[in-house]
């Protein structure tokens, strides 16, 4: 079953990835607190969710011990495959969301981690960029449902 594994904000861009147990989200909005949040936002900007199995092969491949949170996302999922989810709704807990694009890994992140292999990497496997559909919150361990 698919489930939320690990959750993150940031207040302020190009500052660390606070890991948390829960988030608030609002429709259309995004999640209370991130960096991100702001009334009328571009769907691209709400929600942005990555697979820890993503993560996992990353570090098994490289020889690394990244931590899911450093890799700027508010969701990291276990037994889910975000990259067939663009179009689609999705259920996480009680809060409807909508697959909007894939998350392209960016310079940022590279930088961040160190890693110059990232871009390469990760662009097929940087995750989904949401819109919120439903406001409510998320925590660790909630199950993850595609609904069309």
């Amino acid at each position: 079953m698919s489930e939320v594994y690990k959750l993150g904000i940031s207040i302020k861009n190009n500052q660390p990835i606070n890991e948390v147990n829960s988030i608030e989200v609002l429709t259309n909005q995004g999640v209370v607190g991130d960096r991100h949040f702001k009334e009328f936002n571009d769907p691209y900007n709400q929600l942005s969710l990555i697979e820890s199995e993503n993560i996992d092969y990353y570090n098994v491949k490289f020889g690394l011990n990244i931590p899911y949170i450093n890799f700027r996302r508010n969701i990291v999922t276990k037994g889910i495959q975000l990259n067939d989810l663009v179009g689609k709704k999705i259920l996480v807990g009680n809060v409807e969301i909508e697959g909007i694009d894939l998350c392209r890994p960016c310079r940022h992140l590279t930088e961040v981690l160190g890693q110059d292999n990232i871009l390469k990497e990760f662009l097929r496997r940087g995750g989904l960029r949401c819109q919120v559909l439903t406001s409510s919150s998320i925590k660790i361990g909630d199950k993850i449902k595609v609904l069309d």
